[in-house]
């Protein structure tokens, strides 16, 4: 008989540990924060109450007992406390792991380093055009483990899958999925790019020849890995049509078409900006047809999608400056597409969390975008040198969110923008990317004419 050891008491360890209790499995639940108040979180999780918790450490014969461990993502599987819960012969998993194990259904899966979280709220709009039984889980804010107790084989689950999740992914086989990209991130964590990469691409470990990879056929890493796969490879491009023999889409001259030359619907009918949403375009209606959705569904739901909060998201004009929150461009690659995303003179709020990442191309992407860069968080001095050594001088910092939009704001003339496009982590200043977005569109909406 399992026991379970749940490591991490945030969103998804509670989710996690309903789904264990809900399938009458035995678990106890622990948290590195010695200091957490029991009663507080038992309160605010009244279906966990009467749960064994433990706090800072866990107890010799728990370990002993224990046979699997639940590991929250944001726990590293290479951290001294895991290292020794592996001595005692205690199975790692993780959330995305649990609930592939303990549910029914097919599952879809989109990993790579940016444009997951809209591909992934676009491939579930898709999917809902066919299948009455959808769920949109994962990475995208929603616990995989939250949505499969009462899960059947007719249930179609759209998950957005990090590097941190499939570390723990064991048995995890989805009918299809796709990996948008891969661009340095998260090297604090990972270490190394291949070990990033191997990450990623360890999505389609166990898919079969009756399963479905979708890769970007731009991105180098993602060509030459396509090569070697046992399942069906379906490419997409954004730069030319596809060589004769491939399978995907491609885009040309504002249209996006299906290999030969069918084409699938102009981008001017789409409801979001820019190549890279033209790549997550494809990506999803790549995985739609692979799920057996017609084409007149997948152009059904491209025309009602609309772009996903955080993500380039407009939010407000005030006295001729409009407002855009890409609080979820948290690595350079993503902020670019911010900028890219920009049809007039900019004001940019960037910095955060260091996640060991270099800036030199993002600063390179501002010629002729960026009017001036406003730098909070920790990274803010490390992003002014790159910025000085590539000759952006117009810098400052500022002290909080707020001060940084009010610079920005006091400064800004009508026809231009305030973008908040942080290329880093929220960490450290915010609880996540959703707050601090949240929190500039607060603000954004406040400012008086």
């Amino acid at each position: 008989m399992e026991v379970y050891l749940v490591v991490g008491t945030g969103k998804s360890g509670v989710a996690a540990a309903n789904l264990l209790k809900g399938k009458g499995e035995k678990f106890y639940l622990y948290d590195g924060n010695e200091n957490l108040n029991c009663d507080a979180f038992f309160e605010k999780n009244p279906s966990l109450k009467g749960t064994d918790i433990f706090l800072g450490s866990v107890p010799e014969e728990i370990k002993k007992e224990v046979t699997c461990a639940v590991l929250s993502p944001g726990v590293p599987t290479d951290s001294g406390f895991v290292k020794d819960l592996e001595c005692f012969d205690i199975r790692l998993s993780g959330e995305v792991e649990l609930a592939y194990a303990l549910g029914k259904g097919r599952v879809v899966a989109i990993t790579g380093t940016n444009g997951k979280t809209t591909t992934t709220a676009l491939t579930g709009l898709l999917m809902e055009q066919h299948y009455k039984d959808v769920r949109v889980v994962g990475n995208i804010g929603i616990p995989y483990t939250e949505r499969v107790n009462d899960s059947t084989e007719e249930s179609v689950f759209v998950a957005e899958i990090s590097s941190f999740q499939l570390e723990t992914a064991d048995t995890f086989a989805p009918k299809v999925s796709a990996i948008l990209n891969i661009t340095p991130d998260h090297l604090d964590r990972h270490h190394t790019m291949d070990n990033y990469i191997a990450a990623k691409e360890s999505v389609t470990k166990n898919q079969t020849k009756d399963d479905v990879c979708v890769l970007n056929y731009e991105d180098e890493v993602l060509r030459k890995f396509g090569e070697g796969l046992n399942c069906k490879v379906v490419y997409f491009s954004s730069a030319s049509k596809l060589p004769g023999g491939l399978d995907g889409y491609y885009y040309k001259e504002g249209s996006i078409y299906k290999m030969p030359d069918e084409k699938i619907i102009d981008v001017d009918e789409l409801n979001i900006l820019g190549l890279h949403n033209y790549e997550n375009a494809m990506a999803a209606i790549a995985m739609a047809e692979a799920m057996g959705v017609s084409k007149d569904e997948i152009v059904s739901g491209l025309k009602a999608f609309h772009a996903v909060e955080h993500r380039i998201e407009y939010v407000c004009e005030k006295r001729g400056v409009r407002f855009y929150n890409d609080s979820k461009g948290t690595n350079p690659d993503a902020a670019i597409k911010g900028i890219e995303a920009m049809d007039r003179p900019t004001y940019l709020i960037g910095g955060g969390y260091d996640k060991n990442s270099t800036y030199d191309e993002w600063i390179e992407s501002f010629q002729g975008k960026v009017k001036k860069l406003v730098l909070i968080g920790q990274t803010r001095e490390k992003i002014a040198d790159c910025a000085k050594a590539h000759g952006f001088m117009d810098y400052c910092f500022a002290e909080s969110l707020k001060e940084a939009m009010d610079i920005c704001y006091k400064e800004a003339k009508s026809g231009e923008a305030i973008l908040l496009s942080p290329a880093c982590a929220s960490w450290g200043m915010f609880d996540n990317y959703e707050q601090r977005g949240d929190m500039f569109k607060q603000f954004a909406r406040a400012y008086e004419e």
